[in-house]
């Protein structure tokens, strides 16, 4: 958590605030927290914000300074939050990382993170690249279907734990997994080799229909999440499964959801997620 329609809504969001304006400096309270490029925190003074992207969980905001550009990669990790200025927050010493914009009606965008489990990255073209390449797999909204199908045909393993690999489908965890899957009728810990390709297609439709929905819903506010202006995301009142273990199944078939600890828990009803339902 934050996991991708939540990193969605956190993009939109400083989009809208802060695209096109000019960046005076970058101020850091920690040196832990930026992962890579530290030393190259006053190229930023100056530099132009000409994009906003989302890759799987993570922020990218492009910056151009004469011609050469420039990334700050946002890795929100379980805690991590990218807040306004006038956004009040709890415990504001963890707010680590600040951006000081001329030209918005915010002047600040903050990095507030209490575990560190995230990181920034300063990063120059080659080194965005790079990052890309070995972080994240395909993007849920953005593969086409025959695409997703061979990705997932390709690979051999328990259907959740895929779809929540970063390096195989990005931005996908725990909470929306359980939801995907509870609508597709399809068990976690079913072979994905077992998989027939209409019940890939449906997946992969399915998959879409939840993280839209989300979005439009400003994500999921579990726990410590809200968006970058203070609102809370909506989406969780709309959870089927998660979060529901021990509670009566809501396709009304009889059965009870049922929570599988494991790396991570899993909820799914047994009536309507059978291990034998492949084809």
């Amino acid at each position: 958590m934050p996991e991708l329609p939540e990193a969605e809504v956190v993009a939109r969001q400083i989009r809208t605030r802060f695209l096109g304006t000019r960046l005076r400096e970058i101020w850091v309270g920690r040196e832990d927290i930026v992962r890579e490029g530290y030393t190259t925190v006053l190229w930023y003074r100056g530099a132009s914000l000409q994009s906003i992207e989302r890759f799987g969980k993570s922020i990218v905001l492009g910056f151009t300074n004469e011609q050469v550009c420039r990334y700050v990669v946002a890795e929100l990790g379980m805690t991590g939050l990218l807040l306004f200025q006038s956004t009040q927050v709890k415990s504001p010493q963890h707010i680590h990382v600040r951006l000081l914009f001329d030209g918005s009606s915010e002047s600040e965008l903050r990095y507030w993170n209490p575990r560190r489990f995230g990181r920034l990255s300063l990063l120059d073209k080659a080194g965005l690249e790079r990052y890309l390449a070995r972080r994240f797999g395909v993007d849920p909204l953005l593969v086409s279907q025959p695409d997703f199908v061979r990705v997932l045909r390709e690979r051999r393993g328990r259907l959740k734990s895929l779809l929540m690999h970063q390096q195989v489908v990005a931005g996908i965890g725990n909470i929306y997994a359980n939801e995907i899957l509870f609508r597709a009728g399809l068990h976690p810990n079913m072979q994905v080799g077992r998989l027939s390709v209409g019940k890939v297609e449906r997946l992969y439709g399915i998959m879409r229909e939840v993280l839209e929905e989300a979005i439009a819903c400003g994500g999921s506010s579990v726990r410590d999440f809200f968006a970058p202006d203070g609102t809370e995301g909506q989406y969780k009142r709309r959870h089927l499964v998660y979060g529901k273990g021990g509670q009566p199944c809501p396709n009304h078939c009889g059965g009870t959801i049922r929570r599988h600890q494991g790396e991570r828990s899993s909820y799914f009803c047994p009536r309507c997620q059978s291990l034998r339902s492949a084809k």
